[in-house]
C-alpha cells in the first residue's frame, strides 16, 4: 500500500498561519526595540489590539506586519530589521522587509511613514509615532489615529476594521464631529450602515 502524505486541516494551516505573523510581529519590533527605533504598530495588527482588549472574540487575523516609523528613523529600522534576518525591498514605491529570502510581499513587513500620506488622496497624513501607547507587547498606535488611518484609506478590508471597531463599542456616534469633516462623513455613513 503506497505512503499517503494526508494535507493538515484548514483549521490547523490557519493556526500555523496566524502563528507566523505574531513571530514575524514579534521579532520586527523586538529588533526596533533593542535599536532604540521609534515605532508603532499600525494596521491590522493594531486593529487586533485594540478589538482584543474589548472582545477577544471579535479579533480578526491579518497577514502582514504594518509599522509606523519617522523618515529620519528609516536607516537604523532598516539595519536593525535587516540584522534580524529580514530583507529590505521596495515594491511599488512601499518599503517593506521580507521575512528572508523565501519571504513574500503580501505577508511582509510594510513600513508606513510618520507624517506622509500613503497614497495622494489621502485627506489627512499618518500620524506621529508619538501618537501611540505601550500594549502588553509592542506599542500600538492610539485608538483615534488608527480611527483616521482606516477612514484615510477606506479599502474594503479598512472599513471591515472600522466596523469591528464599532462593533465592540470602541468607535461610536460621538467621533464623527471630532474628526475631519471628510472622514466624519465616512465614518457617520459606517455608523448609519455597518451592513454596506
Amino acid at each position: 500500500m503506497a505512503n499517503l502524505t494526508v494535507a493538515p486541516y484548514g483549521w490547523e494551516r490557519t493556526a500555523r498561519a496566524v502563528e507566523k505573523v505574531k513571530d514575524r510581529l514579534k521579532r520586527a519590533v523586538s529588533a526596533l526595540r533593542d535599536a532604540n527605533v521609534p515605532y508603532a504598530v499600525v494596521g491590522g495588527n493594531a486593529v487586533a489590539e485594540w478589538v482584543g482588549r474589548a472582545d477577544e472574540a471579535a479579533v480578526r487575523n491579518t497577514r502582514d506586519v504594518d509599522i509606523l516609523l519617522r523618515r529620519a528613523d528609516f536607516e537604523p529600522a532598516k539595519a536593525a530589521l535587516v540584522a534580524a534576518g529580514f530583507i529590505h525591498c521596495k515594491i511599488m514605491e512601499v518599503d517593506m522587509f521580507l521575512d528572508g529570502e523565501a519571504g513574500r510581499a503580501k505577508d511582509g513587513v510594510h513600513v508606513v511613514f510618520a507624517g506622509e500620506r500613503l497614497d495622494p488622496n489621502n485627506i489627512t497624513p499618518a500620524p506621529d509615532v508619538a501618537e501611540s501607547e505601550p500594549a502588553v507587547e509592542f506599542q500600538v498606535i492610539a485608538l483615534p489615529a488608527l480611527v483616521r488611518m482606516k477612514l484615510n484609506a477606506f479599502r474594503l478590508k479598512d472599513r471591515v476594521h472600522l466596523v469591528d471597531m464599532i462593533d465592540v463599542g470602541l468607535v461610536d456616534q460621538t467621533w464623527p464631529a471630532n474628526l475631519p469633516p471628510e472622514l466624519g462623513k465616512r465614518l457617520q455613513e459606517l455608523l448609519d450602515n455597518p451592513n454596506g
